[in-house]
């Protein structure tokens, strides 16, 4: 499954901590908080949706919390996790999430990095 084919499958949930989503793993149904998934990144025909505790390969497209941020056509970051973003030489910008992973942001979601945040301070901000 490809990024774009899971895009149109996010929902918003209006911040209903109580909502889950149902993963398949060996041989048992686990109940996962959409609002721990740090990254569902593409891997081939799947989606690797990413928790502080773990890592789970879905085959099937899902429904995820509102709260997710586009910034590469691959990744998907919930934007709770977020934590430091610093610009490169390149144009790009390096993502640092909860946890220490960082991911990079193309320039073409840049502008999604707004998404972050609701208010935005400092000097050239």
């Amino acid at each position: 499954m490809k990024l774009l084919e899971l895009m149109p499958h996010l929902r918003t949930l209006n911040d209903d901590r109580s909502s889950k989503i149902a993963i398949r793993s060996n041989g048992r149904i686990l109940f996962i908080n959409p609002h721990d998934a740090a990254v569902v990144q593409a891997q081939g025909n799947y989606a690797l949706l990413r928790q502080e505790k773990g890592s789970y390969l879905l085959r099937e497209p899902m429904n995820l919390a509102y709260g997710f941020v586009r910034i590469h056509r691959s990744v998907l970051v919930n934007a709770s996790f977020a934590e430091e973003i610093r610009s490169r030489s390149t144009g790009e910008y390096e993502l640092r999430i909860r946890g220490g992973n960082r991911y990079i942001v193309t320039r073409t979601y840049k502008d999604n990095l707004k998404a972050l945040a609701r208010v935005w301070m400092g000097s050239g901000v």
